[in-house]
């Protein structure tokens, strides 16, 4: 897979940790099954992870 530009991945990182918390807020105030639960994080760690590795975060050396 080629690599991704920085702002997509980084639009990737924070659609990740939106889907995590939001996960999180709703879960505290509604009876939400397990498996919605573990689904959601499971896809918000995938986005945070597919984020980092085909990123380019590299920085330019002078």
């Amino acid at each position: 897979m080629k690599k991704i530009t920085k702002r997509r991945a980084l639009i990737l990182l924070s659609i990740g940790m939106i889907v995590i918390s939001t996960s999180q807020i709703v879960s505290q105030f509604f009876e939400v099954p397990d498996f919605a639960k573990g689904s959601f994080i499971g896809i918000g760690i995938g986005l945070l992870i597919t984020s980092l590795i085909f990123g380019n975060f590299k920085t330019v050396r002078n």
